[in-house]
């Protein structure tokens, strides 16, 4: 049997990349049925997007309100099942065994805590984006602008990791490079966005998470079927193949820290927990629904759809590294490239048939798309929203912001395009630096904004730059030398590099943001009085209507 993968890992919690672009072992070629599955379901979302068109604000942006709690709770799923979750967790557990776990407890736990302390909050603050509670909250343009900013830049560097998937997937189904797959598949996404804004995108939304999950619940269970590891519940019944990898292939599967330490699986775990409560394009989901009560029921159908697709991560892990391992044209341990696709390439080993290969392969494509679009979403409004029309041009037109928001889906589009044909690091690390700037720079203004009156708009600005300097900083400590050789070694300073990493700067991040933001608060003037009332009217139990926000209670409760 094959030695442990030592080599597999970098960094503690960073992937080594250490394949091309073209993943060994991946049957890259044109395949009929799955090209015409994938191609009938691009087509059927550009239907949606057409039907569903877009003509004012509000169903660009939060679709009118109008969102029930399942068909939030589907779309939250979506949202959330990116390449990254579709395929990137069962690489990072393939690759990095017990370690990559921090992953799934990270993007599960988040979720707990937006159900507790903010779905139903940010619900009955009641505006349409992420930057508009902090350009509001904290009466502050200079707010809003920051805020602003760091959506399009978590927008723009999460949606990286998405297009990277969606090159692999159109290797895999039609055959095209890289390259092409890249362009073609981001081309589309950009395509049905900018027609459909949110109202569209979320009936998108629902429909992609049905086609994704059912691609890879079928794959597990056709391969747990067909190789004999499982029956009726592959979730629980991969234990004796775990302890098999663990005993003949690589004892760190199921040995805890076996190549990484506590602190590296902490700060990973805590980085995604309070990223999850700080990504601008989960929270808008919650804008979208009619009041406080279906805004945490979605949060909980979310919560089990999302379990549905995680719960099944560790046990394709196992089965890919068995069959990776017993295959004669391979040799263990997976590449970084090879992990990226791990979930196909299990399928494919267990010699499926090529279109329920396929059939996978197009979960993760419906995966890529879903989230890509919530990102682009969440970016246009926050150019044409909160920068164009709050900052720039207070009596913008509804034309003009339409115009504002599908131009910046374009040129977003293209930017990430551009990047994700040679991305900077694999998909899951991609997704955890986004993480890592969310939970930094905005979770801490989010929670003490809905939690403490007296936080101040001057604790809030500091707050945030401080977040920013640390996230970006330990992002580009950690990548810049992977983009030129004249600078050696992993890392710009690889002592900082060892407690700031770049997908987990929050656990030192975000205590120092907490503190900034209470001592500048404490010594500065105090949040206006009818500020402090929004603050009271998020948590009252008087129930809202539908487009109601909590300015507008307060209003009322004044006449």
């Amino acid at each position: 049997m094959s030695n442990p993968p030592a080599g597999a890992v970098g960094r503690p919690g960073v992937l080594a990349q250490n394949g091309g672009t073209v993943p060994e072992g991946l049957d890259i070629g044109f395949k009929l049925v799955p090209a015409a599955m994938t191609i009938g379901m691009l087509l059927l979302f550009l239907g949606i997007g057409y039907v569903f068109r877009v003509a004012d604000v509000d169903d660009l942006w939060v679709a009118g309100r109008s969102i029930g709690n399942v068909e939030n709770g589907m779309a939250i799923g979506a949202n959330w099942m990116s390449a990254a979750s579709y395929l990137g967790v069962a690489a990072t557990i393939a690759l990095l065994g017990y370690f990559g776990l921090a992953y799934l407890v990270g993007w599960t736990a988040g979720y707990f805590v937006l159900l507790i302390f903010m779905a139903a909050q940010f619900r009955r603050f009641g505006k349409y984006t992420a930057p508009d509670f902090v350009g509001d909250r904290f009466y502050s343009p200079a707010g809003r602008a920051l805020a602003a900013t760091t959506t399009l830049l978590i927008a723009f560097v999460y949606a990286v990791g998405q297009g990277r998937g969606m090159g692999l997937m159109s290797m895999y189904i039609f055959g095209t490079d890289y390259v092409t797959g890249v362009i073609l598949l981001m081309g589309i996404t950009i395509g049905y966005v900018a027609l459909s804004g949110m109202l569209g995108t979320t009936k998108n939304m629902a429909l992609q998470y049905v086609i994704l999950i059912a691609a890879f619940l079928i794959g597990l269970y056709a391969v747990g079927w067909s190789e004999g590891f499982s029956t009726v519940m592959p979730y629980i019944e991969f234990g004796t193949e775990a302890t098999y990898v663990h005993d003949e292939i690589s004892r760190e599967f199921t040995e805890p820290f076996a190549n990484a330490g506590y602190y590296e699986w902490v700060a990973l775990c805590f980085t995604l927990i309070v990223g999850t409560c700080g990504l601008p394009h989960v929270l808008v989901r919650f804008y979208t629904v009619d009041n406080e009560r279906t805004a945490r029921w979605s949060c909980v159908w979310g919560l089990f759809f999302i379990c549905l697709l995680y719960w099944g991560t560790a046990a394709y892990a196992a089965f890919g590294t068995i069959l990776f391992d017993g295959s004669e044209a391979l040799s263990f341990p997976f590449t970084g490239d090879q992990g990226d696709v791990v979930v196909v390439l299990t399928a494919q080993l267990a010699a499926l048939p090529e279109w329920l290969v396929g059939l996978v392969a197009a979960g993760g494509v419906a995966a890529a798309l879903a989230t890509t679009a919530g990102l682009f979403i969440s970016g246009s409004s926050a150019a044409a929203h909160d920068i164009y029309t709050n900052l720039y041009k207070e009596d913008a037109t509804q034309r003009e912001q339409l115009i504002v928001g599908r131009a910046t889906i374009v040129a977003l589009g293209v930017l990430v395009t551009a990047v994700a044909i040679n991305p900077p690091a694999l998909i899951a690390e991609l997704v955890g630096m986004a993480f890592a700037i969310a939970g930094c720079v905005l979770f801490p203004v989010f929670f003490l904004g809905l939690w403490w009156e007296d936080t101040t708009r001057e604790g809030a600005l500091a707050g945030m730059s401080v977040g920013l300097i640390i996230s970006f900083g330990a992002i580009l400590n950690d990548t810049v030398p992977g983009f030129t050789d004249a600078i050696p070694g992993d890392a710009l300073i690889p002592e900082l590099a060892a407690v700031l990493p770049a997908t987990s700067s929050a656990l030192i991040g975000v205590p120092v943001v907490f503190a900034t933001i209470v001592f500048v608060s404490l010594v500065t003037e105090e949040p206006p009085e009818d500020v402090k009332r929004l603050v009271r009217q998020c948590h009252s139990p008087e129930p809202m209507s539908r487009m109601q926000s909590a300015e507008d209670a307060v209003s009322s409760d004044d006449d």
